[in-house]
C-alpha cells in the first residue's frame, strides 16, 4: 500500500503542476491571437495564354512500294497512302506485281495538357499554370492579412 499511495501522491502533484501552467503563461503576457482571414473574389484581366503541349510519339509499320520511302521520310504518308491505294487497285487490275517493302514510320503528336497564363490584377503582372483556357479574365481569389507587429 505505500507504492500505492506514493504513485497517487506523484500523480496528483503532477496534475497539480500542470493545473498551475497556463494561469503561469497568462501572467507572463504570452498571448496566441488566431487572426481571422479576409477573403474576396474578383476578375483579372488576362494577357496571354500559351498551351504547353505533350509530343506523342508513335511508330507503325506502312506498306511502301517502288521508291516512296522518301515520301513518307518527308511526312507525306497520307498522300502516299491514298496514291498506292490508287495505284494499288489499279496494278491489281492490270496483274502487275511491284516491289513493295514494309517501312516503320513515326509521327509525332501534340496534344496541349496545361496553359500558362499571365494576367494582371490591380496594376501587377502575375502567371500560373492552370488545366483549362481561361479566356479573357480569370476570376482569383484576393485574400487580405496584417502583418503580425512584434512586441515592445
Amino acid at each position: 500500500m505505500p507504492l500505492q499511495r506514493t504513485c497517487l501522491t506523484l500523480v496528483l502533484a503532477g496534475c497539480a503542476l500542470l493545473a498551475g501552467m497556463p494561469a503561469h503563461a497568462q501572467e507572463a503576457g504570452a498571448e496566441v491571437v488566431i487572426m481571422q482571414e479576409n477573403v474576396r473574389f474578383d476578375y483579372a484581366q488576362v494577357l496571354a495564354v500559351d498551351p504547353v503541349y505533350q509530343v506523342l510519339r508513335t511508330t507503325r509499320t506502312e506498306r511502301v512500294c517502288d521508291g516512296q520511302e522518301q515520301a513518307i521520310k518527308n511526312g507525306l504518308s497520307r498522300v502516299v497512302g491514298a496514291v498506292k491505294g490508287t495505284l494499288g487497285a489499279k496494278v491489281e487490275d492490270s496483274g502487275e506485281t511491284e516491289n513493295c517493302r514494309n517501312v516503320p514510320v513515326t509521327r509525332d503528336y501534340r496534344r496541349p495538357i496545361a496553359y500558362d497564363v499571365d494576367y494582371v490584377y490591380k496594376g501587377s503582372k502575375y502567371r500560373t499554370r492552370m488545366a483549362r483556357d481561361p479566356g479573357n479574365r480569370l476570376r482569383i481569389r484576393v485574400s487580405v492579412t496584417p502583418q503580425p507587429v512584434a512586441g515592445p
